[in-house]
């Protein structure tokens, strides 16, 4: 434990922090080996948003995830987006959300506005 943290740069630093960390793992807070933990996590975190950045959700993934949440079916979206047909299209992708269709499931369902304005994965390709 003697060794001197210092920044991630390389793959190879990064698999011994990975290592450290689970060496660390339920160190109580507060502790010399819990505040290592605390700033190993960190380094961790910035080197990760670096190297391995995640993109956003698909807007539709995201419905579909939330529809599976909160145990939704296509019916209970008919008032957020419109007639079945249209549930029906923006979920295979035929159709995007329109901005009150946005703003609706925003509100009801709680999805970040950000996701759903976002074009889903088969406009992306276009």
């Amino acid at each position: 434990m003697a060794n001197e943290l210092k920044p991630i740069r390389t793959e190879a630093d990064y698999e011994k922090a990975l290592a450290e960390v689970e060496r660390l793992w339920g160190a109580k807070s507060g502790t010399p080996k819990g505040d290592r933990l605390d700033v190993l996590a960190t380094l961790i975190d910035a080197y990760e948003a670096e190297h391995y950045p995640m993109d956003p959700p698909d807007p539709v993934e995201a419905i579909k995830f939330r529809m599976e949440q909160q145990g939704l079916s296509r019916k209970d979206l008919e008032p957020l987006i419109g007639t079945r047909t249209r549930v029906a299209e923006v979920l295979n992708r035929k159709r995007s959300l329109s901005i009150s269709m946005i703003r609706r499931l925003h509100e009801h369902l709680g999805i970040s506005a950000e996701v759903l304005i976002r074009p889903s994965r088969t406009e992306n390709a276009a």
